[in-house]
């Protein structure tokens, strides 16, 4: 049975719109965060200035058994995950990808994605910068991230 799903994804703590250069990351300037959409690298949902004071995305998706599936959920079964694409943002608007932090999806505990299958709404809330001050990247995963489950 496929059920209807929304993925909310609450983001504090972000780095600002500048970083580096450290730790061999070269500087960026006008920084900003986004979701990726799945086969569509460019195409971004809601991109968020790096200096927000908080930053939310919502998605809509599917879930068969525990298969989440979505136009913004990357992966194969039992790997899905979802991108925030770091970026800075030129003169013309276009964004320039630097950096990403993959969500993953497969570490939000089975019976918390049951609950929100119920309730309607899974809800990620995970800081945005990392341990060195930078855009947050590489795998996320609890307890980086925590996942409930909310009415929606």
């Amino acid at each position: 049975m496929t059920a209807q799903l929304r993925i909310r994804i609450d983001g504090v703590d972000l780095p600002g719109r500048a970083c580096g250069p450290d730790g061999g990351m070269p500087s960026y300037t006008d920084i900003h965060v986004a979701v990726q959409r799945r086969d569509r690298p460019g195409e971004l949902l809601d991109p968020q200035p790096g200096d927000a004071v908080t930053a939310s995305w919502t998605l809509e998706c599917t879930v068969t058994g525990t298969d989440v599936k979505g136009p913004y959920v990357q992966g194969r079964p039992g790997g899905r995950f979802v991108y925030l694409s770091w970026g800075t943002v030129d003169d013309s608007g276009a964004f320039g990808m630097f950096r990403r932090a993959k969500l993953m999806l497969d570490a939000v505990p089975a019976d918390v994605l049951d609950t929100a299958v119920r309730e309607g709404l899974l809800v990620g809330r995970l800081r945005l910068t990392d341990a060195g001050g930078n855009p947050l990247c590489a795998r996320v995963v609890p307890p980086r991230i925590a996942w409930s489950a909310e009415q929606g």
